[in-house]
């Protein structure tokens, strides 16, 4: 089979990394700030090699997986977990993300999802649980909406549900993602719920500057930000490799122009989700834990920000204007 290799029944895990670095969420959880995103590549829709991308993940030091309930690889992951778990990798080690689209709000559908989520996880309890997107897509529907509910007040009652789950101990921490400062404001807002935790976003050097006024929010807010398409996404992932700046500082410190767009991310104090099903490349994407860009060096690469246009620009998903 292509694509990520069988992962021999002798390999043990490695241990974590000795230059781990962690943000901390609300609660004191810790989350690695480099995970692996289980989304939009051809190796993420094979179920096996969706299980050897995880269980390879976890053994080489990775401890973070990042997946949602709508890509379809739930159980997948979780034999990947589970396996791993039995080579030795303690539970409480991994940290686990999952998310619920627009199509499951809803206070009795999001029960529903969560559960879902955990038999296919194999798990008792998600780390870190996601609104995927603040509102449907058109033609869309959701359990929700056919009772004749907006989206504003969907995603309320949606986060209401998740709160009591969360309470229950099922979930540990609660996050948006693809959401705008006003769709935030509006959560936090509500009274008696738990708090934002995590935004997660289209985060690299390219984004175009409406990003940062929602990165400025969550930061000034105590909500970490993910940044998933951290290598520029298909928007500018070719550009980057060929980057004048990028290249001079690959040279300059024998990296991968992707190493060094990652750990700007991670300088830039977010958390990276970049996705492979190689192992090659979750080798080079952990290293970046190794070395350090000196505050030239960021310098260097803060120059490229706000420089999306065309094209490239609308790869970000703009949701300033959803409801």
């Amino acid at each position: 089979m292509k694509g990520t290799p069988e992962v021999p029944d002798d390999l043990v895990p490695q241990p974590r990394l000795p230059n781990e670095m962690f943000l901390t969420l609300h609660g004191g959880y810790q989350v690695p700030q480099i995970g692996m995103g289980m989304c939009c590549r051809p190796t993420a829709y094979d179920h096996e090699l969706v299980y050897r991308t995880a269980l390879w993940y976890l053994l080489l030091g990775g401890r973070h997986i990042d997946g949602a309930h709508l890509y379809l690889n739930n159980k997948a992951i979780g034999r990947g977990i589970q396996e791993a778990m039995r080579r030795g990798i303690k539970r409480e080690e991994i940290f686990v993300t999952s998310k619920i689209f627009p199509t499951h709000f809803g206070y009795e559908a999001a029960m529903k999802v969560v559960k879902s989520d955990l038999d296919d996880l194999g798990l008792d309890y998600v780390d870190l649980f996601l609104l995927h997107f603040p509102a449907n897509f058109p033609l869309l529907g959701s359990p929700c909406q056919k009772e004749g509910k907006g989206a504003s007040e969907c995603r309320k009652e949606t986060w209401e549900a998740l709160s009591e789950l969360r309470n229950k101990g099922l979930i540990r921490n609660l996050g948006v993602s693809n959401f705008a400062k006003k769709h935030i404001k509006e959560l936090e807002e509500l009274p008696n719920v738990a708090p934002i935790t995590n935004n997660q976003i289209m985060f690299n050097p390219f984004v175009p500057d409406n990003v940062m006024e929602t990165v400025d929010y969550c930061h000034s807010h105590n909500i970490t930000i993910t940044a998933y398409s951290p290598l520029g996404g298909a928007g500018y992932k070719d550009r980057a490799i060929v980057n004048e700046q990028l290249t001079d500082l690959s040279l300059k410190l024998g990296k991968s122009t992707s190493q060094i767009m990652l750990r700007w991310a991670v300088q830039k104090g977010c958390i990276i989700i970049p996705g492979t099903g190689n192992p090659d490349h979750m080798k080079e994407n952990l290293n970046v834990y190794e070395f350090e860009l000196s505050d030239s060096d960021m310098k260097q690469i803060d120059d490229l920000k706000y420089s999306a246009k065309g094209t490239a620009a609308m790869m970000h998903l703009d949701t300033r204007n959803l409801k």
